[in-house]
Parts: C-alpha cells; sequence; structure tokens
C-alpha cells in the first residue's frame, strides 16, 4: 500500500473551500472534517504548508471573488458580500479594506464599468438568451432549409 502525503489531505480541505467559499456556513471545521483531521492538526499542518490558516485562506478566496465582482458586475456592493458568503456590509467593507487598500467603491471606481467589457448591446443578449419553446416543432418551421 502506498502512503498519501500529508499534503494531499490538506488539499482535500482548500478544495472544500474553493468550491464552497459562497456558502456562509462553511467554517474550518467542515474542511477539517473534508481533510479527515481534527480542527487543530488541520490548523497547524495548513498554515505550515500553505502558509496562512484555513481561515485566512478562506477569506481571501472570498475577497479575491469580490474583487472580481466589483471590477466586472454592476451588482450592488450589499450583493456582493452576500454572493461571496459575507452576512455583515461592514464587516465585507473593512475587510475589503484591509486586504486592497481602498474600500469596494473606491475599487469599483478605479476599475472600468462593467459596460465597458460588454461587446455586444444587452437587448441583443436578452433577446437571443430567452428559452424557446421547443416542444411543438414550430421552431423547425422557422427554420432555413
Amino acid at each position: 500500500m502506498v502512503a498519501v502525503p500529508p499534503e494531499r489531505h490538506l488539499v482535500r480541505g482548500r478544495d472544500l473551500a474553493d468550491r464552497r467559499y459562497a456558502d456562509p456556513e462553511l467554517t474550518v471545521a467542515h474542511m477539517a472534517a473534508a481533510a479527515g483531521l481534527s480542527r487543530a492538526h488541520f490548523t497547524r499542518e495548513f498554515r505550515r504548508v500553505f502558509g496562512e490558516t484555513p481561515r485566512g485562506y478562506l477569506l481571501t478566496r472570498r475577497m479575491e471573488r469580490a474583487a472580481a465582482l466589483l471590477r466586472h458586475t454592476d451588482h450592488a456592493v450589499a450583493d456582493i458580500c452576500l454572493e461571496v458568503g459575507l452576512r455583515s456590509v461592514g464587516s465585507f467593507t473593512s475587510t475589503f479594506t484591509r486586504h486592497h487598500g481602498c474600500s469596494p467603491t473606491a475599487y469599483r471606481a478605479a476599475a472600468p464599468p462593467a459596460q465597458v467589457y460588454a461587446r455586444i448591446p444587452a437587448c441583443v443578449v436578452r433577446v437571443h438568451g430567452r428559452p424557446r419553446h421547443r416542444t411543438f416543432g414550430e421552431d423547425s418551421a422557422d427554420a432555413p432549409a
């Protein structure tokens, strides 16, 4: 039987944080359970291998995603706070400011608005993004031969 390096267990916990970072219920205990280690041992080993605590890693992951949402969407700051798994806008703002050196609003103002990235008008996206009824065969009559 081949021994599994201990770091492989830690990667399972880190992968869980990457997959479920938006879940506000995700805790270090869940990450430790995914790794199959006790919470204290998981925290100690995670810090030794990855250089930061599991909670710090999860928070950094959330702030990275929030920064991407601020750059590429028009969602409100409060909505982004909830989308990344945080519940308090005040805590989100202070944490974001600590990570990025400016408030979420200032960060968004420094980046170009999301409309700059749109290559086609929004009305065209809506028209082609609507679901079509394909159960009655009327679409095949419109199709060019």
